[in-house]
């Protein structure tokens, strides 16, 4: 196939795929990468090698929030977890240890994948989260143990997921 050449050098590549990269715009993504090192000084995750983790603060280190302390302080979670059905109402208290272990387990590599808050709707649980992976990790990880229905709807214009698991 003979690509035509643009007046920049490169050529110009028509995709019959129909695969494209969109863009997200995420608030909460920093723009830029943050000085090294950098502990936040909410949770105390320290910026290093060019990601968050868990290490000691350094003596002479920047202070900022990092992604996750911002959303948490503004209320405004990427993940929502539904919990629901006769199942997990008889079962809330084995299924709820899954999903903090599963957090538990993320957050020690992931600094940024927290759970935000737990509550209790309507015979529901919602779990809101800092991530949308670890919604969709807790809701794959429940469908795995438990089986029961699970459900995803996701918004690209807000980088927000939904959850919902039936059992």
């Amino acid at each position: 196939m003979n690509h035509p050449v643009a007046s920049d050098g490169f050529r110009r590549i028509h995709r019959h795929d129909g695969i494209f990269q969109e863009f997200v715009h995420d608030t909460y993504k920093a723009k830029g990468k943050p000085p090294e090192p950098t502990v936040c000084h909410e949770c105390g995750a320290v910026f290093h090698a060019g990601r968050w983790q868990w290490l000691t603060m350094p003596a002479k280190a920047h202070r900022n929030v990092c992604p996750a302390c911002q959303r948490i302080l503004d209320h405004y979670p990427a993940g929502f977890l539904t919990l629901q059905g006769d199942y997990f109402l008889s079962h809330r208290e084995e299924i709820m240890n899954l999903v903090h272990n599963h957090e538990q387990r993320e957050r020690a590599e992931h600094p940024l994948k927290r759970i935000m808050a737990v509550e209790e709707k309507d015979n529901a649980t919602l779990v809101t989260t800092t991530d949308i992976h670890l919604a969709r990790g807790i809701g794959e990880a429940l469908h795995h143990a438990y089986q029961g229905e699970l459900d995803y709807h996701y918004n690209p214009q807000e980088n927000l997921l939904r959850v919902n698991w039936i059992h």
